[in-house]
Parts: structure tokens; sequence; C-alpha cells
């Protein structure tokens, strides 16, 4: 069998590489599916048709399987015999360990920044944190409406964090757990914005950070990250659009605790 041969695109004239278009096309779709998902648009337990996949992003059944094999394995699509792919459920036990098993890696990954300080970090935390400060999180005082350059922002800002750490698996791990929590964010902020703004607790965590004070910068980072677990556990209202069919009262009883860092 001869190997593939590139083809001329009459639209650009340019000589273009099939194995390489294809490549380009699974990456696109799996860009575009993964952010259906993490933002809500794709609600959790949703079944993932190969006709309806096919349909909804204008392309074939092997690029949209290329892409849910991706995200199955990035834990946000489920593949289960009967039912084929469905993007993967929400629980209050999964948001509890999840931000659990955040605080323990992000908590190593910050100490381990702190203690590699270089001004190079340093730089990277301040300028990240400076341009967060200067964009409301939702387009809307009244009612949640994602800002997408502040989350993009409010991303670099916590991984500017951890970048000194001196370990890419745990950099990376990190990352994607961190989309996890975004996922519930969006799913639960959009029925139930938190009425009162959280405070400014990225300067605090910054100025912790950059003074070489771990102890307090990790404290910060973890109760930090446990803001959003309660915020969600603790509104009836985003109860009711992430856990459906669950007693909120069990489900408040289950949010994380804060706990002291051990020194």
């Amino acid at each position: 069998m001869s190997a593939k041969q590139p083809y001329l695109n009459t639209e650009s004239n340019q000589i273009e590489d099939p194995v390489r278009s294809s490549k380009t096309l699974s990456g696109t779709v799996y860009e575009s599916l993964r952010s259906d998902i993490l933002s809500g648009q794709l609600e959790p337990d949703r079944k993932l048709g190969i006709e309806f996949l096919s349909k909804q992003y204008h392309t074939g059944h092997i690029p949209i399987r290329e892409a849910l094999n991706r995200l199955t394995s990035e834990g946000l699509v489920d593949r289960r015999e009967q039912r084929g792919f469905i993007v993967s459920s929400t629980s209050a036990e999964d948001l509890t360990e999840l931000t659990r098993t955040r605080c323990w890696l992000e908590g190593t990954a910050l100490s381990e920044s702190i203690a590699s300080h270089t001004q190079e970090w340093e730089e990277g935390v301040v300028l990240a944190y400076h341009r967060l400060s200067r964009l409301p999180r939702s387009m809307s005082r009244s009612i949640y409406r994602v800002n997408p350059e502040w989350e993009h922002l409010h991303r670099d800002f916590h991984r500017s964090l951890l970048a000194g750490c001196g370990s890419k698996w745990l950099l990376s791990f990190c990352l994607q757990l961190a989309d996890h929590s975004y996922r519930y964010r969006q799913i639960a902020f959009k029925k139930a914005f938190p009425p009162r703004a959280e405070k400014d607790g990225h300067r605090a965590i910054m100025e912790a950070a950059i003074s070489g004070d771990a102890d307090k910068a990790v404290r910060l980072l973890q109760e930090h990250l446990q803001f959003t677990a309660r915020t969600i556990l603790e509104s009836s209202d985003a109860l009711k659009i992430v856990f459906p069919t669950v007693d909120s009262r069990r489900l408040r009883a289950s949010k994380p605790r804060t706990k002291k860092h051990r020194k």
C-alpha cells in the first residue's frame, strides 16, 4: 500500500498533508467538545451520540471518536457498555475529593516554587495577578455571565504560582484538576452565583508567596480552593443543578472543611 500523498487545497492553492490535516481536525473537535463540557453546555450524564456530535461539530465519525477517547482518558467523558459515551457525572463526594486532592498537590507545588524562588518566577506571579485584578469575574453584576478573559487570566495566575515547582508532571496534574473544578463552577454558578464577592484572596496569596512565607501562602491557597466547593455545597439552588437527585442536607454535611496547615 502506497503512502498517502499531499494534495492541493484549491481554496488556498497550497499543498497540504492529509495526515496533518486529519490531526488538525481531530484536535479542533477535541478542543470544542472539551470546552463545551467544561462550560456546562454539555451537562453531566448527557449521552454523547456519535451521530449527534458529528452534526453538532460538522465533522465525521473518526475525529469525534478520537476526541471522545482523549476526553475519556482525562476523566471528562465516561464510556459505558450499554450507553456508549456520556459526559462524566458530578457528585458531592467527587467535588469534595477533588478539592482535597487539589489542596494536597497545589500546596506541595506552591511550597516547592517558593523554595526555588527565582526572579523570573516572582515576576510571573506579580504580572499574572496584576492582569487578573483588572478584570471583573462576571460580565454582569446581577447574574453570572462568564467572562472568558477573566477565566483565562485566573488559570494563568494559579499556574504562575506553581510554575516554579520543578516538576512538569506535578504541574500537569494540578492543571488537570483545576479544569475539573472549573466545570463544577460553571455548572453551579450559572444558576446560583454567589451574592457576595469573595475578598481579594489572590492578592494575599501572591504577597505571601513572593515574600517567601510558604506556610501562610499554602494555607491561603487551600482556603481559596475550598471556597468554591463550600459555595456550591451550601447553595440549595446550585445543589439542584449540580446534584439534582441527592438530598441537599446530606450534601451539605459532606462539604469540604478547612484544615489548619501543618508546619
